[in-house]
């Protein structure tokens, strides 16, 4: 239960990212994660469990799909440092989205496990 209360923040540590992430294994709660980074950054290491990778630099290609996806679960945003997605998180709900989920600090907070490609 607790999990699905994390999906209500706008904001997330790492700490409740992982948690999340154990939930969602469980099938405990349903997300999207989404790594705003540019694919060189991807390749060097991400977050096990990102779903999909949109790079800011080619943010109106994909803007609308993620508001979209944010009407119908929620989306958790991930970054280097947290500062691309206070940025994307604060447009795309300017723009309509509904469910945005910061990660804060990013992968430069992670403390878990990170994905070399």
């Amino acid at each position: 239960m607790q999990s699905k209360m994390l999906l209500q923040n706008d904001a997330l540590s790492s700490a409740e990212l992982e948690t999340l992430l154990e939930a969602r294994k469980k099938g405990e709660v349903e997300f999207v994660l989404v790594d705003v980074r540019e694919p060189f950054e991807y390749d060097e290491g991400h977050l096990p469990g990102v779903d999909l990778l949109r790079p800011t630099s080619t943010f109106g290609d994909w803007a609308a799909e993620l508001i979209e996806m944010s009407r119908q679960k929620p989306v958790i945003l991930t970054c280097r440092t947290g500062n691309r997605t206070g940025q994307v998180q604060r447009i795309l709900l300017q723009n309509g989205a509904e469910r945005l989920i910061d990660h804060r600090g990013g992968i430069m907070a992670w403390h878990g496990e990170i994905v070399r490609d």
